[in-house]
């Protein structure tokens, strides 16, 4: 960690804890800070809280008083779901006291190089493949996932040494509280429209987006979809050199598809097929990372290595097993009929569909042209009859019924035949039957091996 000393003897308010209130506070304690943490959740139930107290931190539970801003505190850090409209923010920014994030300080402290990943959809996962690909053939150090991924960045950039590498994913709540956050090499996966209740106008989200190449130099790259043209025009503000990747066209300095082939500017790396997780996003995402793995100098044999080995991030169109020549996938992050449209679009075989949950009022109509390779589809929850109901405007010959997620496996396995791909796509959240759709994604899967090891005993 290197030594920073902007903040010693600073009073700074830390606004809102969860895991990076709690890790930046920790961080500026040990900066020489003197810290007051402030968050919504009383004292008694917020044990975050009494922890920081055992350290010898100041806290304020049990809501948001403005009047804490009458005690000159130098810098705010603000907890990224905290809104920019609320009171205390509001007057923070009219009393121009800096409002940062966690990840800004992670890049005060931090000794490795930074690799930040951002945009609308893939940052997980794009941050999850450049993390396997930059560890593949490793001879010293390790690069370490963090941010929005669930890992603090302010925890990790304390503990990581020059050696290693810290690929931080990156949302647009986070990049809005940064000011000198330059990371050596940054990733914009896409751009659509997202979070406008939060940032008010589509250009405003791209903005905050694009704060993640403001203070790079030539000596920096910012790798982008080039598929996008709005990200083409954008790049042009940025003074970093600039990696294009496209799975449409060619790309003379980047990583693009051709003839079913990934390439890297004119070196052949891989074919598309040796990526696992299915879809086109997919390709997006391995495109990107890509181009990362090279700027490291990365053989394409690594490359391939670690593609041919990469399953997915757990929950998201994750490759499970194959079993007698099914293929199981578990996609429980698909809590809407967005994101079961993009895995449906990712497969050309027949596909046994498992789907339902909670019901939020919506019909599932936006899935029926996407059903077209749906040759059964089997349904559960609240929302089972819906579903079922798109299935037969899709025209799906086989529309079964079951009580849940564990019910649905054997029935799967039943209805199907060698090539067909069994998915756990269930386009509605999870809380009618499961806590999480993590629970949920854990029961399917412990629902296949108890079905493949009953099978096995019957043969």
């Amino acid at each position: 960690m290197k030594e920073v000393t902007i903040y010693k003897n600073k009073k700074v308010l830390v606004l809102g804890l969860a895991l990076s209130g709690v890790n930046a506070a920790k961080l500026l304690h040990s900066l020489g800070a003197l810290v007051t943490v402030n968050d919504y959740k009383s004292f008694e139930e917020n044990p975050e809280a009494q922890e920081l107290l055992e350290d010898g931190i100041r806290v304020v539970t049990g809501g948001h008083p403005v009047e804490l801003l009458d005690e000159d505190f130098e810098f705010v850090v603000k907890n990224p779901g905290i809104m920019y409209h609320n009171p205390i923010v509001v007057k923070a920014i009219e009393k121009k006291i800096p409002v940062i994030t966690e990840v800004q300080l992670a890049y005060e402290v931090a000794e490795s190089p930074i690799i930040g990943i951002t945009g609308t959809n893939g940052k997980t996962t794009t941050t999850t493949m450049i993390t396997e690909l930059l560890n593949t053939d490793r001879r010293s150090g390790k690069a370490y996932a963090a941010g929005n991924i669930g890992t603090p960045a302010s925890l990790v950039a304390s503990q990581a040494s020059s050696n290693d590498d810290i690929v931080m994913e990156l949302s647009s709540f986070q990049l809005m509280g940064t000011t000198s956050f330059r990371p050596h090499i940054a990733v914009i996966t896409n751009i659509f429209s997202a979070h406008l209740d939060y940032h008010g106008t589509r250009e405003e989200y791209v903005a905050a987006k694009m704060r993640i190449t403001e203070n790079q130099t030539e000596e920096d790259y910012l790798i982008v979809n080039w598929d996008l043209p709005e990200l083409r025009e954008w790049s042009k503000k940025s003074k970093a050199t600039i990696i294009p990747f496209s799975r449409k066209q060619k790309i003379e300095d980047g990583a693009y598809v051709k003839d079913g082939d990934i390439y890297f500017a004119e070196t052949r790396i891989m074919n598309r097929q040796d990526i696992l997780v299915p879809g086109d996003h997919n390709l997006e995402n391995a495109l990107a990372a890509i181009c990362v793995a090279k700027l490291y100098g990365k053989t394409s044999s690594a490359i391939q290595k670690t593609f041919t080995g990469f399953a997915g991030v757990k929950h998201r169109t994750q490759y499970v097993r194959s079993y007698r020549e099914r293929k199981f996938y578990n996609d429980s992050k698909a809590t809407n009929t967005l994101a079961t449209i993009n895995a449906l679009k990712g497969f050309d075989a027949p596909v046994i569909l498992l789907a339902g949950g909670l019901d939020r009022g919506n019909d599932f109509d936006d899935l029926v042209p996407y059903m077209k390779y749906v040759k059964a589809l089997i349904v559960f929850g609240e929302t089972a009859a819906k579903v079922a109901d798109a299935g037969r405007k899709a025209d799906v010959k086989s529309i079964v019924t079951v009580q849940n997620v564990e019910a649905a496996v054997p029935v799967s396995y039943e209805l199907s035949e060698k090539g067909d791909i069994i998915l756990l796509s269930p386009a509605c959240a999870s809380w009618d039957q499961y806590r999480s759709f993590e629970v949920r994604g854990d029961a399917f899967i412990g629902a296949i091996e108890k079905t493949i090891q009953k099978l096995e005993e019957e043969d």
